[in-house]
């Protein structure tokens, strides 16, 4: 059985390096150049910068892939519960973390944290109606953690606003946590404690960084799957084979064009370009793909000499209010994270700009874009002078938008999927926008694929 993964971005990569771990004879189209998608990054003078991913949250699937791909020496791991702050008012305030938010920091007032004390003893249950998450938010807790907390933490997630942004479709968790206690705080509790149970003697989850650079997982994968991997290859559709049982892949790259037939086809690219692929051969599966929306993010790495720096650097970086009314979304101090980031003496810090609720910035020309950086991280840490070294990169379709009623349509394009044996999807788009999801979703394609042809190899010999 041949398999078809159309898509040489992580989804993709690890689905086929699955598959080909198992046996399945497996060839990866790619229109680009490189592999990786949205995982690059440039070392320049001494800086690593990365232009997607800047770490990897870890999960049982990536440190899975990671060790088959040889490279478990090769991950550096960030300092555990490192800190986090939110610029707010004019400074940066530490965010309290887990229960500590109900009693220290000085990120919320006293009314903010009374919400979540009535919360905590309280009797709610969530409107039958789909609520976004800014007015779960502001229903529950109010405009100040809405502000302050919960706004800048989809930003850093999701690029996205949260006024669009659906509960159910980026926090289900919370929705189930108010249904069945009849308080967020006290189902967030209890499944802490149920997980924690679940968990006992495994190693903690954390973030991760690769030491020559995230793509460097992809540049791995890549050369175990070797001649399988076809870049420079744009497939412009897929149809039903009319003779025998499978696929048709029409394919154009710089021999030409030619027709590639495959038993099983996994596609995952971003979603306009599966949209235009699948048309003929799954139209509503095609509109429901088409209807997905993306945030632009542009990513400025900026190093500094360490005396330039007027504020501390450690812990993980800040995120930024909204009613701060500024264009960065957030910072990564990288170097205070993972080592090989920046030379010795100097700093390493990663900024974004952009997303669903400002795509207007990323329009702007580069060197707009990082004197707006430059400009506002300069005023927020204090920093003294120019950049040493600045780097930007700019993705017009960063991350997908989880908005209102998305769930539901991956929902139906999954029904839609079950009718039409041997094609599968993946991406970041279908269970979660991280590197570790879509690693999960991809395995799962993959295992389905193997399945599917043990229960066709058993068929045929009853």
């Amino acid at each position: 059985m041949r398999v078809a993964v159309i898509g040489a971005g992580i989804s993709g990569m690890a689905c086929a390096f699955r598959l080909a771990e198992r046996g399945a004879d497996v060839v990866v189209f790619d229109r680009a150049s490189r592999v990786g998608g949205v995982i690059a990054g440039a070392a320049r003078n001494g800086f690593l910068f990365e232009f997607g991913p800047q770490s990897f949250q870890t999960t049982t699937s990536l440190n899975d892939l990671i060790r088959a791909a040889g490279l478990a020496e090769e991950c550096d791991r960030a300092p555990a519960r490192s800190a986090r702050y939110i610029y707010a008012a004019g400074r940066l305030h530490r965010v309290p973390m887990g229960p500590q938010i109900l009693v220290s920091g000085s990120l919320l007032g006293f009314g903010a944290r009374l919400r979540l004390w009535r919360d905590l003893a309280g009797d709610s249950r969530p409107p039958d109606r789909e609520e976004s998450l800014a007015e779960f938010v502001r229903r529950k807790f109010g405009d100040q953690l809405l502000d302050r907390l919960a706004g800048p933490f989809v930003s850093g997630i999701y690029a996205g606003d949260p006024e669009r942004l659906g509960l159910r479709d980026t926090f289900p968790d919370f929705y189930r946590w108010e249904k069945e206690n009849h308080s967020v705080l006290r189902g967030a509790m209890k499944a802490m404690r149920a997980r924690k149970d679940k968990d006992s003697g495994k190693p903690s989850p954390g973030f991760l960084a690769m030491r020559r650079g995230n793509a460097s997982l992809l540049d791995a994968l890549a050369a175990q799957l070797g001649d399988r991997v076809h870049l420079g290859a744009s497939v412009e559709s897929v149809s039903r084979a009319s003779t025998q049982p499978g696929f048709l892949l029409a394919v154009r790259s710089g021999t030409g064009a030619e027709t590639v037939r495959a038993d099983s086809v996994v596609v995952a690219s971003p979603t306009d370009a599966a949209a235009h692929m699948l048309a003929g051969l799954a139209p509503r599966i095609a509109d429901r793909l088409s209807r997905i929306e993306y945030a632009p993010v542009a990513v400025v790495g900026t190093g500094y000499r360490r005396e330039q720096i007027g504020r501390p650097l450690e812990g993980f970086g800040f995120l930024v209010a909204r009613s701060e009314s500024r264009k960065l979304l957030g910072t990564v101090w990288m170097s205070s994270l993972f080592p090989g980031r920046a030379p010795e003496g100097q700093v390493n810090l990663t900024s974004f700009v952009g997303g669903a609720t400002d795509p207007a910035t990323t329009e702007l020309p580069e060197r707009e874009i990082a004197a707006i950086v430059e400009r506002e991280l300069g005023e927020i840490m204090e920093i003294r002078g120019s950049a040493t070294e600045l780097s930007v990169w700019v993705h017009r379709r960063a991350l997908p938008q989880y908005n209102i009623g998305h769930r539901s349509g991956i929902a139906e394009i999954r029904d839609e999927l079950r009718s039409i044996r041997g094609l599968h999807l993946a991406g970041n788009y279908l269970d979660g926008p991280s590197t570790g999801v879509c690693v999960e979703t991809a395995f799962r394609a993959a295992d389905l694929i193997l399945s599917q042809k043990a229960e066709a190899s058993a068929g045929a010999t009853v």
